[in-house]
């Protein structure tokens, strides 16, 4: 039976280019053919991200963000926003979570998609990045309390007329403690052939989708069944 269209507003918001796609681009692109109107917010456009000596901030920064545009393309999502902090630099600080509320008052999501704040390594062999958690932080504090309550920045209200928003989902990519997984199978090429816009920052396009699909598999499914899911900790917030 085919799945009911959807009219939700998604936020997703990630530290880097090529973050949406990495921790959620199967789930994006599934919302997106299920009638979802997605938005992706970066708080950088990666101006370190590159080992090229003779590789300039802005000749980066203006790739990448060419990049994301492309990538999100692919998996349905017209409306990326830069807010241009500097790479490697982020932090939960009053200025970004105000720059975050200011857009979740204005696209007035019903789900916000962001990184989990709280993980520091992956087992035994990968960190996280501190942007992804510093865009977890500030991003789940921009959800609650600061979109909802009116007199948080009231200059928003005051000179632009962006009225308190109280989102009810919120999805963490990336949690090691997960509560849902997403079923991605019809959508693991959209995820890949997003990826493949990357071309700054994947050298080799084939084992990254190898890795992809290995990551993705469903260990859980049936032995003689090829599934793909994303993991996700969902928060479900009282009305």
């Amino acid at each position: 039976m085919a799945e009911e269209k959807q009219s939700l507003r998604v936020l997703g918001v990630f530290a880097h280019p090529d973050d949406p796609e990495f921790f959620a681009g199967g789930t994006f692109a599934r919302w997106v053919a299920h009638g979802a109107e997605i938005t992706f917010v970066l708080a950088t456009s990666g101006d370190k991200g590159s080992d090229d000596p003779n590789m300039t901030h802005e000749e980066l920064v203006a790739m990448r963000e060419e990049e994301e545009r492309r990538a999100a393309a692919a998996l349905g999502v017209q409306d990326v926003v830069f807010l241009r902090y500097p790479d490697g630099e982020l932090y939960p600080t009053l200025q970004l979570r105000r720059d975050i509320t200011r857009i979740i008052r204005l696209k007035r999501p019903d789900i916000v998609v962001t990184c989990d704040p709280t993980v520091y390594w992956y087992g035994t062999r990968a960190l996280n990045h501190p942007d992804h958690r510093a865009i977890g932080a500030a991003t789940l504090d921009a959800v609650y309390p600061t979109a909802r309550d009116r007199l948080n920045f009231i200059e928003l209200e005051r000179d632009e007329g962006l009225l308190p928003h109280k989102v009810l989902t919120i999805y963490i990519a990336g949690a090691m403690d997960f509560t849902t997984k997403v079923d991605v199978t019809d959508w693991i090429e959209d995820k890949i052939r997003a990826l493949r816009e990357h071309r700054s920052q994947i050298p080799d396009m084939d084992a990254m989708a190898e890795r992809v699909r290995g990551r993705s598999r469903d260990r859980q499914a049936a032995h003689d069944q090829v599934r793909y899911v994303e993991y996700f900790r969902v928060i479900q917030l009282e009305r």
